[in-house]
Parts: structure tokens; C-alpha cells; sequence
């Protein structure tokens, strides 16, 4: 990822942080964001130990913030533009199990799609602008967006609304836009119940960005599998 430039919202902690570590390790500039200023100040600081990296606070709820973080972006690398996107900030307002679809409330319920499709889809919009020739826009994801398990509320239906977005940014932008399906990772995104540590998914971002067949992934859903089979 030499001389690249790497965004990744939601890039101060769990498989946004993880992934922010493995960019700047492979020699990407990375800019990272959340919307806690001193969480971002704090990643830059120990990112920037190991390479290039910057930030900003910003909420991806208001493209305004993302505007001038991909502005931002566009100028921080060693050459204009960005070459990867990681849509990968995200909400889950409640606990995993416990938020059946009938006791959601309004308000969160808003929040949840505001924040993981709406936020999504401005991340996306924002970047078309400056997005070189290649790049790629990648989003995490998980099988409940397409296995409904009882529960889950609008968090499900929220990761079912930002792979279709993923879809649609593929057939309409020159850009390669994929979903990742992590499985289970331990963060407090899924309430912390165990699978993998996000470091152990980060690679599958690197590979993702830079090795991944475009023809073959762009706009699907690329699991473990697929990345395991593609890297062996």
C-alpha cells in the first residue's frame, strides 16, 4: 500500500482501529476519524509511530463533517486523492439478543440507520469526488444482515441496508466497492461475546484493498472463505 491513501471511519477503536494499524503497517497515509476528538488525536499519535497517519473528528451522521474529512484526505497522502475508503463506523444501541423489532423505539431506531446506512452512503458520496483511478470502497458487515436471528432490531436491518448500498455504489461508480463479512469479532459493537480479535481480521482488509479481484468480489459479499481460498 506504498504512497496510498487510506480513510477509515469509526478509526479509533475495535476492527476500525485494528484495520487504521495494519494500512499504516502495509505503507499507507491513514486518516482515521470518530466523533471523539481525543480518541482521534490519541490513534494518530500511536499510528504515526509505525507511519504516516492523520485525522479529524467527525460524526459520519453529518456529511459535512465527512466533506471536510475526505477534503482532508485528499491532500494528506504523498500524491491527491484517496485510494481506499473503510466505511466502518457504526452504532448498535442496545444489547445483542435483547432488541426485538417491536420494542424499538423510534429514536433509536433512527439513530441505527442514520449512523450505519445513511452514514454509509454520505462516507461513500463524499469520497466519489476524489477517489483515484482503482480504488476501492470497502464496508464490514456480518451474516445477520442475511440470516435473521431474533433480537437484533434494527442493527440487522441496518447491516442489510448498507450492503445494499455497497451493491449499488458498485453498478453506479468506476470504484470497486465490496462487503466484508467478519464473522464474529470481539468488540463492543456486538457486546463483546467472543469470536475473533479484530487484528485477526485486519489482514483480510489489506488483501481486500490491494490484492482482491475487482471482476470477481466487486459488489458481493467476500467472506472468510473467500479470503482464505484467495490467499492460500
Amino acid at each position: 500500500m506504498d504512497g496510498t491513501t487510506a480513510v477509515v471511519t469509526g478509526g479509533t477503536r475495535g476492527v476500525g482501529g485494528a484495520v487504521a494499524s495494519a494500512f499504516v503497517d502495509a505503507g499507507a497515509h491513514v486518516v482515521v476519524c470518530s466523533r471523539d476528538g481525543d480518541a482521534v488525536d490519541e490513534t494518530v499519535d500511536a499510528l504515526s509511530r509505525s507511519g504516516s497517519a492523520s485525522g479529524l473528528r467527525a460524526d459520519v451522521r453529518d456529511e459535512f463533517d465527512l466533506e471536510r474529512l475526505i477534503e482532508h484526505a485528499d491532500r494528506a497522502g504523498e500524491r491527491d486523492g484517496v485510494d481506499v475508503v473503510v466505511a466502518n463506523a457504526g452504532v448498535n444501541h442496545g444489547a445483542p439478543g435483547e432488541m426485538p423489532l417491536d420494542g424499538e423505539p423510534y429514536s433509536r431506531f433512527d439513530d441505527t440507520l442514520r449512523t450505519n446506512v445513511r452514514g454509509v452512503f454520505a462516507t461513500v458520496r463524499e469520497a466519489v469526488p476524489f477517489l483515484r483511478d482503482g480504488a476501492r470502497i470497502l464496508v464490514p458487515s456480518g451474516s445477520i444482515a442475511r440470516d435473521p436471528k431474533p433480537g437484533m432490531g434494527a442493527y440487522a436491518i441496518s447491516k442489510a441496508g448498507a450492503e445494499a448500498v455497497v451493491r449499488q455504489a458498485y453498478a453506479d461508480l468506476d470504484a470497486t466497492a465490496m462487503t466484508l463479512d467478519l464473522g464474529l469479532v470481539d468488540t463492543a459493537l456486538t457486546g463483546n461475546q467472543g469470536g475473533r480479535e479484530p487484528e485477526d481480521v485486519a489482514s483480510m482488509f489489506v488483501w481486500a484493498a490491494t490484492d482482491a479481484d475487482a471482476d470477481e468480489h466487486g459488489g458481493a459479499v467476500v467472506g472468510l472463505r473467500e479470503w482464505k481460498a484467495a490467499t492460500r
